[in-house]
Protein backbone atom coordinates (compact mmCIF):
# COMPACT_ATOMS: atom_id res chain seq x y z
CA UNK A 1 0.00 0.00 0.00
CA UNK A 2 1.62 3.33 -1.01
CA UNK A 3 2.99 5.77 2.12
CA UNK A 4 2.13 8.77 -0.21
CA UNK A 5 -0.14 11.59 1.78
CA UNK A 6 -3.12 12.27 -0.67
CA UNK A 7 -4.05 15.84 -0.78
CA UNK A 8 -6.70 17.57 1.23
CA UNK A 9 -7.72 20.16 -1.53
CA UNK A 10 -6.67 18.67 -5.12
CA UNK A 11 -6.22 15.57 -7.15
CA UNK A 12 -3.39 12.70 -6.16
CA UNK A 13 -1.20 12.63 -4.05
CA UNK A 14 0.77 16.17 -2.17
CA UNK A 15 3.83 15.05 -3.90
CA UNK A 16 2.39 15.84 -7.24
CA UNK A 17 1.83 18.89 -6.92
CA UNK A 18 4.52 21.32 -7.35
CA UNK A 19 6.16 23.55 -4.35
CA UNK A 20 4.39 27.39 -4.70
CA UNK A 21 8.28 28.34 -4.99
CA UNK A 22 8.67 26.56 -7.90
CA UNK A 23 5.40 27.08 -9.03
CA UNK A 24 6.08 31.06 -9.12
CA UNK A 25 9.41 30.15 -10.95
CA UNK A 26 7.44 28.46 -13.44
CA UNK A 27 4.34 30.75 -13.83
CA UNK A 28 5.52 33.61 -16.17
CA UNK A 29 6.23 31.19 -18.86
CA UNK A 30 2.96 29.34 -18.33
CA UNK A 31 1.61 32.29 -19.34
CA UNK A 32 3.16 33.54 -21.99
CA UNK A 33 2.47 29.88 -23.26
CA UNK A 34 -1.21 30.02 -23.12
CA UNK A 35 -1.60 34.48 -23.81
CA UNK A 36 -3.54 34.74 -20.46
CA UNK A 37 -3.53 33.57 -16.78
CA UNK A 38 -1.46 35.21 -14.15
CA UNK A 39 2.02 35.24 -12.45
CA UNK A 40 0.48 35.67 -9.32
CA UNK A 41 0.69 32.20 -8.09
CA UNK A 42 -2.58 31.67 -5.05
CA UNK A 43 -1.68 29.29 -2.59
CA UNK A 44 -4.52 26.78 -1.33
CA UNK A 45 -6.51 28.00 2.29
CA UNK A 46 -4.96 26.37 5.76
CA UNK A 47 -6.56 22.95 6.63
CA UNK A 48 -6.85 24.11 10.26
CA UNK A 49 -8.59 27.24 9.34
CA UNK A 50 -11.19 25.00 7.20
CA UNK A 51 -11.40 22.14 10.27
CA UNK A 52 -12.05 25.40 12.76
CA UNK A 53 -14.97 26.40 10.48
CA UNK A 54 -16.25 22.78 9.79
CA UNK A 55 -19.97 22.48 11.62
CA UNK A 56 -20.64 19.98 14.20
CA UNK A 57 -21.84 16.39 13.16
CA UNK A 58 -25.34 16.48 12.83
CA UNK A 59 -26.13 12.81 14.10
CA UNK A 60 -24.73 11.16 17.00
CA UNK A 61 -22.42 7.94 16.06
CA UNK A 62 -24.33 4.75 18.03
CA UNK A 63 -21.86 2.98 20.49
CA UNK A 64 -21.72 0.09 18.79
CA UNK A 65 -20.01 1.66 15.69
CA UNK A 66 -17.60 3.73 16.99
CA UNK A 67 -14.88 1.12 16.21
CA UNK A 68 -15.96 1.67 12.60
CA UNK A 69 -17.40 5.04 12.19
CA UNK A 70 -15.53 8.45 13.26
CA UNK A 71 -16.44 11.58 13.11
CA UNK A 72 -13.03 13.08 12.77
CA UNK A 73 -12.89 16.54 11.44
CA UNK A 74 -10.36 15.98 9.02
CA UNK A 75 -11.59 12.75 7.84
CA UNK A 76 -14.62 14.21 6.95
CA UNK A 77 -13.49 16.89 5.02
CA UNK A 78 -11.07 14.31 2.94
CA UNK A 79 -14.95 12.73 2.34
CA UNK A 80 -16.52 15.28 1.86
CA UNK A 81 -16.39 15.98 -2.42
CA UNK A 82 -14.99 14.59 -5.20
CA UNK A 83 -12.29 15.97 -7.47
CA UNK A 84 -14.24 17.36 -10.51
CA UNK A 85 -12.60 21.33 -10.47
CA UNK A 86 -15.86 22.86 -9.37
CA UNK A 87 -15.00 20.84 -6.09
CA UNK A 88 -10.89 21.23 -6.41
CA UNK A 89 -11.32 24.93 -6.44
CA UNK A 90 -13.82 25.21 -3.46
CA UNK A 91 -11.52 23.17 -1.67
CA UNK A 92 -8.73 25.00 -2.69
CA UNK A 93 -10.24 28.19 -0.95
CA UNK A 94 -11.72 26.38 2.12
CA UNK A 95 -15.53 25.97 1.01
CA UNK A 96 -17.16 22.74 1.76
CA UNK A 97 -20.48 23.69 1.79
CA UNK A 98 -22.18 20.10 2.38
CA UNK A 99 -19.27 17.80 4.78
CA UNK A 100 -20.22 14.42 5.60
CA UNK A 101 -21.39 14.08 9.34
CA UNK A 102 -19.54 10.88 9.93
CA UNK A 103 -16.73 8.42 7.86
CA UNK A 104 -17.77 4.86 8.37
CA UNK A 105 -14.96 2.31 7.45
CA UNK A 106 -16.61 -1.20 7.16
CA UNK A 107 -13.90 -4.08 7.40
CA UNK A 108 -15.96 -7.05 6.13
CA UNK A 109 -19.95 -7.29 4.96
CA UNK A 110 -21.41 -7.50 8.69
CA UNK A 111 -20.02 -4.52 9.91
CA UNK A 112 -21.16 -3.23 6.40
CA UNK A 113 -24.90 -4.06 7.21
CA UNK A 114 -24.73 -3.02 10.62
CA UNK A 115 -24.18 0.86 9.17
CA UNK A 116 -26.55 0.44 6.42
CA UNK A 117 -29.04 -0.39 9.60
CA UNK A 118 -28.48 2.16 11.48
CA UNK A 119 -28.58 4.75 8.61
CA UNK A 120 -31.95 3.65 7.67
CA UNK A 121 -33.38 3.87 11.32
CA UNK A 122 -31.64 7.52 11.62
CA UNK A 123 -32.51 9.12 8.30
CA UNK A 124 -28.53 9.25 7.63
CA UNK A 125 -27.71 9.45 3.88
CA UNK A 126 -25.37 6.95 2.93
CA UNK A 127 -22.34 7.60 0.41
CA UNK A 128 -20.01 5.28 -1.16
CA UNK A 129 -16.85 5.93 -1.52
CA UNK A 130 -14.00 4.15 -3.31
CA UNK A 131 -10.94 6.52 -4.42
CA UNK A 132 -12.65 9.63 -4.07
CA UNK A 133 -12.31 10.45 -7.85
CA UNK A 134 -15.64 11.21 -8.75
CA UNK A 135 -15.65 14.48 -11.64
CA UNK A 136 -19.43 14.82 -11.25
CA UNK A 137 -20.56 15.53 -7.98
CA UNK A 138 -20.88 11.85 -7.13
CA UNK A 139 -19.57 11.77 -3.43
CA UNK A 140 -20.79 15.21 -2.22
CA UNK A 141 -24.26 14.89 0.14
CA UNK A 142 -25.83 17.74 -1.07
CA UNK A 143 -29.71 18.05 -2.64
CA UNK A 144 -30.42 15.77 0.39
CA UNK A 145 -33.49 17.46 1.44
CA UNK A 146 -35.12 17.73 5.28
CA UNK A 147 -36.31 14.23 5.48
CA UNK A 148 -32.50 13.71 5.99
CA UNK A 149 -30.59 14.13 9.51
CA UNK A 150 -27.38 13.65 7.99
CA UNK A 151 -24.69 12.10 5.66
CA UNK A 152 -21.87 9.18 6.51
CA UNK A 153 -19.63 8.31 4.01
CA UNK A 154 -18.86 4.44 3.72
CA UNK A 155 -15.25 4.27 2.51
CA UNK A 156 -14.68 0.76 1.28
CA UNK A 157 -10.86 0.60 1.43
CA UNK A 158 -10.60 -2.02 3.68
CA UNK A 159 -12.36 -4.15 1.55
CA UNK A 160 -9.75 -4.71 -0.71
CA UNK A 161 -8.23 -8.17 -0.94
CA UNK A 162 -7.77 -10.78 -4.00
CA UNK A 163 -10.36 -13.47 -2.69
CA UNK A 164 -9.38 -16.51 -5.74
CA UNK A 165 -7.77 -16.57 -8.76
CA UNK A 166 -9.29 -19.15 -11.50
CA UNK A 167 -6.25 -19.07 -14.12
CA UNK A 168 -8.29 -21.97 -15.86
CA UNK A 169 -11.45 -19.27 -16.26
CA UNK A 170 -9.24 -16.58 -15.92
CA UNK A 171 -11.40 -14.81 -13.74
CA UNK A 172 -10.07 -13.22 -10.24
CA UNK A 173 -12.64 -12.26 -6.95
CA UNK A 174 -11.65 -9.39 -6.12
CA UNK A 175 -12.36 -6.96 -2.94
CA UNK A 176 -14.74 -3.66 -4.57
CA UNK A 177 -12.13 -1.38 -2.40
CA UNK A 178 -9.03 -2.30 -3.98
CA UNK A 179 -7.08 0.73 -5.79
CA UNK A 180 -5.62 -0.23 -9.16
CA UNK A 181 -2.48 -0.20 -8.49
CA UNK A 182 -3.46 -2.81 -5.37
CA UNK A 183 -5.60 -4.68 -7.26
CA UNK A 184 -2.72 -5.27 -10.43
CA UNK A 185 -0.13 -5.86 -7.61
CA UNK A 186 -2.07 -8.90 -6.25
CA UNK A 187 -2.70 -10.05 -9.63
CA UNK A 188 0.61 -9.30 -10.68
CA UNK A 189 1.92 -12.32 -8.23
CA UNK A 190 0.30 -15.11 -10.58
CA UNK A 191 0.93 -13.68 -13.49
CA UNK A 192 -2.34 -11.99 -14.52
CA UNK A 193 -3.94 -8.53 -15.06
CA UNK A 194 -7.27 -7.24 -15.62
CA UNK A 195 -5.94 -4.83 -18.26
CA UNK A 196 -7.76 -2.12 -16.90
CA UNK A 197 -6.40 1.33 -16.28
CA UNK A 198 -7.93 4.45 -15.89
CA UNK A 199 -6.71 8.57 -15.95
CA UNK A 200 -7.77 7.74 -12.36
CA UNK A 201 -5.78 4.14 -11.88
CA UNK A 202 -3.65 5.48 -8.80
CA UNK A 203 -6.54 6.15 -6.95
CA UNK A 204 -10.09 4.55 -8.15
CA UNK A 205 -11.21 1.19 -7.19
CA UNK A 206 -12.77 -1.76 -8.45
CA UNK A 207 -16.27 -1.00 -6.95
CA UNK A 208 -15.88 2.44 -8.66
CA UNK A 209 -15.48 1.50 -11.57
CA UNK A 210 -18.44 -0.74 -11.64
CA UNK A 211 -20.61 1.62 -9.57
CA UNK A 212 -19.76 4.37 -12.46
CA UNK A 213 -19.41 2.17 -15.60
CA UNK A 214 -15.58 3.30 -16.02
CA UNK A 215 -13.81 3.44 -19.10
CA UNK A 216 -10.39 2.28 -19.26
CA UNK A 217 -7.54 3.54 -21.24
CA UNK A 218 -7.76 0.77 -24.40
CA UNK A 219 -9.75 2.23 -27.26
CA UNK A 220 -11.19 -1.07 -28.71
CA UNK A 221 -12.54 -4.58 -27.49
CA UNK A 222 -13.00 -4.21 -23.59
CA UNK A 223 -13.09 -0.61 -22.97
CA UNK A 224 -15.61 0.00 -20.57
CA UNK A 225 -15.60 -2.17 -16.53
CA UNK A 226 -18.68 -3.77 -17.88
CA UNK A 227 -16.86 -6.17 -20.34
CA UNK A 228 -14.97 -7.32 -17.32
CA UNK A 229 -17.68 -8.18 -14.86
CA UNK A 230 -18.65 -11.53 -14.71
CA UNK A 231 -20.49 -11.09 -11.65
CA UNK A 232 -20.88 -9.36 -8.76
CA UNK A 233 -21.77 -9.03 -5.01
CA UNK A 234 -23.34 -5.95 -2.94
CA UNK A 235 -25.05 -5.08 -0.13
CA UNK A 236 -28.73 -3.54 -0.06
CA UNK A 237 -30.53 -2.27 2.92
CA UNK A 238 -32.45 -4.75 2.56
CA UNK A 239 -29.93 -7.90 2.21
CA UNK A 240 -27.38 -9.18 -0.59
CA UNK A 241 -27.70 -8.98 -3.75
CA UNK A 242 -25.03 -11.09 -5.55
CA UNK A 243 -24.99 -12.93 -9.58
CA UNK A 244 -24.19 -15.94 -10.49
CA UNK A 245 -20.48 -16.59 -11.87
CA UNK A 246 -21.15 -17.34 -15.78
CA UNK A 247 -19.61 -16.39 -18.61
CA UNK A 248 -22.89 -15.04 -20.09
CA UNK A 249 -26.43 -15.65 -19.62
CA UNK A 250 -30.13 -15.04 -21.40
CA UNK A 251 -31.72 -15.50 -18.30
CA UNK A 252 -33.92 -12.36 -18.39
CA UNK A 253 -32.20 -8.91 -17.05
CA UNK A 254 -29.27 -8.84 -16.08
CA UNK A 255 -28.84 -8.08 -12.67
CA UNK A 256 -25.46 -7.38 -12.93
CA UNK A 257 -26.19 -4.76 -15.62
CA UNK A 258 -28.38 -3.23 -12.97
CA UNK A 259 -25.65 -2.53 -10.72
CA UNK A 260 -23.21 -1.22 -13.01
CA UNK A 261 -24.05 1.90 -13.25
CA UNK A 262 -25.97 2.05 -10.36
CA UNK A 263 -23.56 5.01 -8.54
CA UNK A 264 -24.38 3.46 -5.18
CA UNK A 265 -28.02 3.90 -5.40
CA UNK A 266 -29.02 0.63 -5.03
CA UNK A 267 -26.54 -0.81 -2.67
CA UNK A 268 -23.03 -0.71 -1.61
CA UNK A 269 -20.76 -3.15 -4.18
CA UNK A 270 -18.36 -5.17 -2.11
CA UNK A 271 -16.72 -7.51 -4.40
CA UNK A 272 -16.88 -8.77 -7.93
CA UNK A 273 -15.28 -11.68 -10.40
CA UNK A 274 -13.71 -9.69 -13.36
CA UNK A 275 -12.15 -11.27 -16.31
CA UNK A 276 -7.92 -11.22 -16.04
CA UNK A 277 -5.56 -12.60 -18.70
CA UNK A 278 -1.61 -12.72 -18.47
CA UNK A 279 0.07 -10.04 -18.90
CA UNK A 280 0.68 -9.08 -22.88
CA UNK A 281 4.14 -9.77 -23.86
CA UNK A 282 3.58 -8.76 -27.99
CA UNK A 283 3.20 -4.95 -28.32
CA UNK A 284 3.54 -2.16 -31.12
CA UNK A 285 2.86 1.16 -31.48
CA UNK A 286 3.47 4.23 -33.97
CA UNK A 287 2.34 7.99 -34.20
CA UNK A 288 0.71 9.20 -37.42
CA UNK A 289 0.41 12.78 -38.28
CA UNK A 290 -3.15 14.42 -40.12
CA UNK A 291 -3.48 17.16 -41.95
CA UNK A 292 -6.35 18.11 -39.78
CA UNK A 293 -8.21 16.77 -37.09
CA UNK A 294 -11.45 15.49 -39.42
CA UNK A 295 -8.84 13.54 -42.01
CA UNK A 296 -8.00 11.71 -38.92
CA UNK A 297 -11.40 10.86 -37.43
CA UNK A 298 -11.83 9.44 -41.09
CA UNK A 299 -9.02 7.61 -40.41
CA UNK A 300 -10.03 6.12 -37.38
CA UNK A 301 -13.48 4.51 -38.42
CA UNK A 302 -11.52 3.49 -41.00
CA UNK A 303 -9.72 1.45 -38.49
CA UNK A 304 -12.47 0.73 -36.25
CA UNK A 305 -14.58 -1.11 -38.40
CA UNK A 306 -11.64 -3.00 -40.45
CA UNK A 307 -11.24 -5.39 -37.37
CA UNK A 308 -7.97 -4.86 -36.41
CA UNK A 309 -9.33 -3.67 -32.70
CA UNK A 310 -5.97 -1.61 -31.95
CA UNK A 311 -5.79 -1.30 -27.95
CA UNK A 312 -5.14 2.37 -28.75
CA UNK A 313 -6.29 4.58 -31.16
CA UNK A 314 -6.00 8.30 -29.19
CA UNK A 315 -6.40 10.76 -32.16
CA UNK A 316 -5.46 14.70 -30.91
CA UNK A 317 -6.26 17.31 -32.21
CA UNK A 318 -3.53 19.79 -33.32
CA UNK A 319 -3.69 22.34 -30.84
CA UNK A 320 -3.99 19.77 -27.95
CA UNK A 321 -1.21 17.86 -29.39
CA UNK A 322 1.05 21.06 -29.11
CA UNK A 323 -0.05 21.53 -25.59
CA UNK A 324 1.04 17.97 -24.58
CA UNK A 325 4.36 18.25 -26.50
CA UNK A 326 3.19 16.18 -28.89
CA UNK A 327 3.38 18.24 -32.19
CA UNK A 328 3.57 21.50 -33.04
CA UNK A 329 0.43 22.33 -33.71
CA UNK A 330 -0.03 22.21 -37.33
CA UNK A 331 -1.01 18.56 -37.63
CA UNK A 332 -3.43 16.16 -35.47
CA UNK A 333 -1.84 13.13 -33.85
CA UNK A 334 -2.89 10.02 -33.51
CA UNK A 335 -1.37 7.66 -31.16
CA UNK A 336 -1.86 3.63 -32.76
CA UNK A 337 -0.97 0.79 -30.64
CA UNK A 338 -2.03 -3.09 -30.70
CA UNK A 339 -0.74 -5.52 -28.10
CA UNK A 340 -1.68 -9.37 -27.79
CA UNK A 341 -0.43 -12.14 -24.77
CA UNK A 342 -0.29 -14.83 -27.63
CA UNK A 343 1.59 -13.40 -31.22
CA UNK A 344 2.76 -10.67 -32.75
CA UNK A 345 1.43 -8.19 -33.62
CA UNK A 346 3.80 -6.35 -36.37
CA UNK A 347 1.39 -7.19 -39.24
CA UNK A 348 -1.66 -5.67 -37.30
CA UNK A 349 0.11 -2.36 -37.05
CA UNK A 350 1.39 -2.69 -40.73
CA UNK A 351 -1.89 -2.66 -41.74
CA UNK A 352 -3.38 -0.02 -39.67
CA UNK A 353 -0.59 2.25 -41.16
CA UNK A 354 -1.29 1.29 -44.40
CA UNK A 355 -5.21 2.72 -43.61
CA UNK A 356 -3.92 5.29 -41.73
CA UNK A 357 -2.14 6.27 -45.67
CA UNK A 358 -4.94 5.70 -47.68
CA UNK A 359 -6.82 8.87 -45.40
CA UNK A 360 -3.47 10.99 -45.75
CA UNK A 361 -1.51 10.24 -43.08
CA UNK A 362 2.11 10.29 -42.35
CA UNK A 363 3.35 7.46 -39.87
CA UNK A 364 6.31 8.87 -37.59
CA UNK A 365 9.92 6.89 -38.07
CA UNK A 366 9.78 4.21 -35.48
CA UNK A 367 11.78 5.40 -32.40
CA UNK A 368 12.43 4.83 -28.78
CA UNK A 369 10.02 7.70 -26.86
CA UNK A 370 9.27 10.43 -29.39
CA UNK A 371 5.52 11.71 -29.55
CA UNK A 372 3.46 8.06 -28.28
CA UNK A 373 5.40 8.65 -25.07
CA UNK A 374 5.49 12.20 -25.00
CA UNK A 375 1.53 11.89 -25.13
CA UNK A 376 1.29 9.13 -22.70
CA UNK A 377 3.37 10.85 -19.89
CA UNK A 378 1.23 13.96 -20.91
CA UNK A 379 -1.81 12.25 -20.52
CA UNK A 380 -1.06 10.53 -16.61
CA UNK A 381 0.29 14.39 -15.61
CA UNK A 382 -3.09 16.00 -16.63
CA UNK A 383 -4.80 15.93 -13.66
CA UNK A 384 -2.33 17.66 -11.73
CA UNK A 385 -1.58 20.27 -14.40
CA UNK A 386 -5.44 21.32 -13.91
CA UNK A 387 -4.65 22.06 -10.65
CA UNK A 388 -1.33 23.73 -11.24
CA UNK A 389 -3.33 25.89 -13.88
CA UNK A 390 -6.15 26.71 -11.32
CA UNK A 391 -3.19 28.00 -9.05
CA UNK A 392 -2.11 30.78 -11.96
CA UNK A 393 -5.20 31.85 -13.04
CA UNK A 394 -6.72 29.32 -15.32
CA UNK A 395 -9.52 27.61 -15.83
CA UNK A 396 -8.77 23.94 -17.27
CA UNK A 397 -11.82 21.36 -17.28
CA UNK A 398 -12.65 17.92 -19.30
CA UNK A 399 -15.49 16.80 -20.45
CA UNK A 400 -16.76 13.56 -22.83
CA UNK A 401 -19.40 11.62 -24.75
CA UNK A 402 -19.87 9.31 -27.45
CA UNK A 403 -22.12 10.09 -30.91
CA UNK A 404 -22.22 7.99 -34.39
CA UNK A 405 -20.11 8.64 -36.81
CA UNK A 406 -22.03 10.46 -39.50
CA UNK A 407 -23.04 12.84 -37.03
CA UNK A 408 -19.32 14.24 -35.58
CA UNK A 409 -18.64 16.39 -37.88
CA UNK A 410 -21.66 18.63 -37.04
CA UNK A 411 -21.76 17.79 -34.00
CA UNK A 412 -17.83 18.54 -33.16
CA UNK A 413 -18.78 21.93 -34.58
CA UNK A 414 -21.33 22.78 -32.44
CA UNK A 415 -20.56 21.35 -29.18
CA UNK A 416 -17.29 23.63 -29.63
CA UNK A 417 -18.67 26.40 -30.61
CA UNK A 418 -21.20 26.45 -27.86
CA UNK A 419 -18.41 25.89 -25.35
CA UNK A 420 -16.23 28.75 -26.66
CA UNK A 421 -19.02 30.86 -26.50
CA UNK A 422 -20.09 30.22 -22.77
CA UNK A 423 -16.23 31.41 -21.92
CA UNK A 424 -15.62 33.83 -24.13
CA UNK A 425 -12.33 35.33 -26.15
CA UNK A 426 -9.42 34.33 -25.28
CA UNK A 427 -10.02 30.57 -24.73
CA UNK A 428 -8.79 26.62 -25.74
CA UNK A 429 -11.43 24.44 -26.38
CA UNK A 430 -9.27 20.84 -28.11
CA UNK A 431 -10.60 17.28 -28.55
CA UNK A 432 -9.19 13.74 -28.44
CA UNK A 433 -11.17 10.82 -29.05
CA UNK A 434 -10.30 8.18 -26.03
CA UNK A 435 -12.28 5.05 -27.24
CA UNK A 436 -13.88 4.44 -31.01
CA UNK A 437 -15.94 1.76 -31.84
CA UNK A 438 -17.35 0.63 -35.18
CA UNK A 439 -20.06 2.70 -35.29
CA UNK A 440 -18.87 6.01 -33.41
CA UNK A 441 -16.07 7.68 -31.09
CA UNK A 442 -16.19 8.91 -27.86
CA UNK A 443 -14.82 12.78 -28.25
CA UNK A 444 -13.42 13.83 -24.91
CA UNK A 445 -13.07 17.80 -25.16
CA UNK A 446 -9.93 19.50 -22.84
CA UNK A 447 -11.37 23.63 -21.90
CA UNK A 448 -8.54 26.38 -20.77
CA UNK A 449 -9.61 29.65 -20.42
CA UNK A 450 -8.50 32.78 -17.91
CA UNK A 451 -10.25 31.93 -14.86
CA UNK A 452 -12.63 34.56 -12.97
CA UNK A 453 -10.93 34.53 -9.91
CA UNK A 454 -13.17 34.11 -7.24
CA UNK A 455 -15.94 33.61 -9.49
CA UNK A 456 -14.84 30.55 -11.00
CA UNK A 457 -17.59 28.28 -9.66
CA UNK A 458 -20.04 30.50 -11.61
CA UNK A 459 -17.97 30.71 -14.68
CA UNK A 460 -17.64 27.09 -14.83
CA UNK A 461 -21.28 26.12 -14.33
CA UNK A 462 -21.86 28.66 -17.41
CA UNK A 463 -19.42 26.70 -19.40
CA UNK A 464 -20.41 23.32 -18.11
CA UNK A 465 -24.61 24.39 -19.10
CA UNK A 466 -23.74 25.53 -22.27
CA UNK A 467 -21.57 22.60 -23.13
CA UNK A 468 -23.99 19.97 -21.72
CA UNK A 469 -26.77 21.22 -23.43
CA UNK A 470 -24.96 21.76 -26.92
CA UNK A 471 -24.26 17.73 -26.06
CA UNK A 472 -27.67 16.51 -25.42
CA UNK A 473 -29.41 18.38 -28.10
CA UNK A 474 -27.43 17.15 -30.59
CA UNK A 475 -27.42 13.46 -29.90
CA UNK A 476 -24.97 12.78 -27.66
CA UNK A 477 -24.87 10.89 -24.56
CA UNK A 478 -23.87 13.19 -21.55
CA UNK A 479 -20.90 11.09 -20.12
CA UNK A 480 -19.12 8.03 -22.16
CA UNK A 481 -17.49 6.93 -18.93
CA UNK A 482 -17.48 9.89 -15.96
CA UNK A 483 -20.86 8.76 -14.90
CA UNK A 484 -23.88 10.61 -14.27
CA UNK A 485 -23.66 11.76 -10.66
CA UNK A 486 -25.66 14.97 -9.21
CA UNK A 487 -23.54 17.61 -11.58
CA UNK A 488 -25.01 15.39 -14.56
CA UNK A 489 -28.22 14.29 -13.40
CA UNK A 490 -30.34 17.44 -15.02
CA UNK A 491 -28.93 16.26 -18.79
CA UNK A 492 -29.36 12.52 -18.15
CA UNK A 493 -32.82 12.99 -17.22
CA UNK A 494 -33.69 14.10 -20.86
CA UNK A 495 -31.43 11.52 -22.39
CA UNK A 496 -33.34 8.24 -20.66
CA UNK A 497 -36.23 7.30 -21.45
CA UNK A 498 -39.18 8.29 -18.73
CA UNK A 499 -40.72 4.31 -18.39
CA UNK A 500 -37.13 4.30 -17.44
CA UNK A 501 -36.85 6.15 -14.76
CA UNK A 502 -40.14 4.94 -13.76
CA UNK A 503 -38.73 1.47 -13.55
CA UNK A 504 -35.06 3.00 -11.93
CA UNK A 505 -37.55 4.51 -9.00
CA UNK A 506 -39.45 1.02 -8.87
CA UNK A 507 -36.24 -0.61 -8.33
CA UNK A 508 -34.59 1.42 -5.89
CA UNK A 509 -37.61 1.74 -3.53
CA UNK A 510 -37.78 -2.16 -3.65
CA UNK A 511 -34.04 -2.79 -2.56
CA UNK A 512 -33.48 0.72 -0.52
CA UNK A 513 -37.27 1.33 1.28
CA UNK A 514 -36.21 4.03 3.17
CA UNK A 515 -34.11 5.90 0.52
CA UNK A 516 -30.91 6.36 1.98
CA UNK A 517 -28.78 4.81 -0.46
CA UNK A 518 -26.70 7.78 -2.32
CA UNK A 519 -29.84 10.21 -2.68
CA UNK A 520 -29.66 12.59 -5.35
CA UNK A 521 -27.60 10.65 -7.85
CA UNK A 522 -29.28 9.18 -11.23
CA UNK A 523 -32.91 10.17 -9.24
CA UNK A 524 -33.94 13.86 -7.33
CA UNK A 525 -33.56 12.55 -3.36
CA UNK A 526 -37.06 12.18 -1.89
CA UNK A 527 -38.23 15.39 -0.34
Amino acid sequence: MSTRTRSWWGWGYDDGHQPVEALRAAAPAIVQQLGFGSAEVEEPARIADVLATLPAPRVPVPASLRGIVTTDGEQRIRHAQGKSYLDTVRAFRGVFEHPVDAVARPRDEHELEAVLAWAADARVAVIPYGGGTSVCGGVEPRELGPRFEGAVSVDLGALDALHELDDVSRAARIGAGASGPRLEEQLRAHGMTMRFFPQSFELSTLGGWIATRAGGHFATVWTHVDDLVESVRAITPIGAWASRRLPGSGAGPSPDRLLLGSEGTLGVITEAWVRVQPRPEHRASRAVRFPTFLAGADAVRALSQSGLLPANCRLVDPLEAQQTGAGDGTTALLVLGFESTDHDVADRLDRGLAICREHGGSPDEPRAGGAVSAWRDAFLAMPYLRDTLMQVGVLADTFETAITWDRFPAFHETVVGATRAALGEPCRVTCRFTHVYPDGPAPYYTVIAPARRGDEVAQWQAMKDAASRAIVAAGGTITHHHAVGRDHRPYYETQRPDVFAAALRGAKAAVDPAGVMNPGVLLPAEA
